[in-house]
């Protein structure tokens, strides 16, 4: 592993071979595989699973309850987001602690690329080798192969490479 100055890396963290990290990240109890590749301003949280050969950009947020497959490909400020009804407090007022929230899961499968400044919400599944554009608030599953784009996402071209019709993501 090689690592730079400013990092924030907790010894509970699994790390596979030849990962490649960059200044000012911040890692703890997530797994990273082989040959990762992650940039600057990177967080990657408890519980987060990073497969072999992916690669994820700069200002990047990886929540607990994300997993990424191998060859996964995550563009510069993306955002991963893991609860459907964030609040601060609960309902007697208090601060909210995990007891209060449920971690809702996301998977990128296998060769996924997730374009740059996109936010995937919590609960879905990017589809092998989909593909998702820069900008993008994706909000339902991607199939695979598939490009999405916009805000919601949507289908622009199937994996079958027709123009898809304006209707969101299936």
């Amino acid at each position: 592993m090689s690592s730079q100055p400013n990092q924030q890396i907790a010894p509970d963290v699994r790390f596979g071979k030849g990962v490649r990290l960059f200044g000012f990240v911040n890692l703890y109890g997530c797994e990273i595989g082989d040959d990762v590749k992650i940039g600057t301003f990177v967080e990657i949280q408890k519980g987060a699973k990073i497969g072999h050969r992916c690669k994820i950009s700069s200002h990047t947020f990886i929540c607990e309850g994300v997993t990424l497959e191998d060859e996964v490909f995550v563009g510069h400020g993306v955002t991963f987001i893991n609860d459907r009804y964030p609040r601060a407090t609960n309902g007697a007022g208090s601060l909210q602690t995990e007891a209060d929230w449920k971690c809702v899961p996301t998977l990128v499968k296998r060769g996924a690329a997730i374009g740059s400044g996109s936010t995937l919400l919590c609960g879905i599944t990017i589809g092998e080798r989909a593909m998702v554009g820069a900008g993008s608030v994706v909000t339902k599953d991607v199939p695979a192969g598939a490009i999405v784009a916009g805000n919601p996402a949507r289908v622009m071209k199937s994996s079958h490479g027709k123009t898809a019709s304006a209707g969101t993501v299936p």
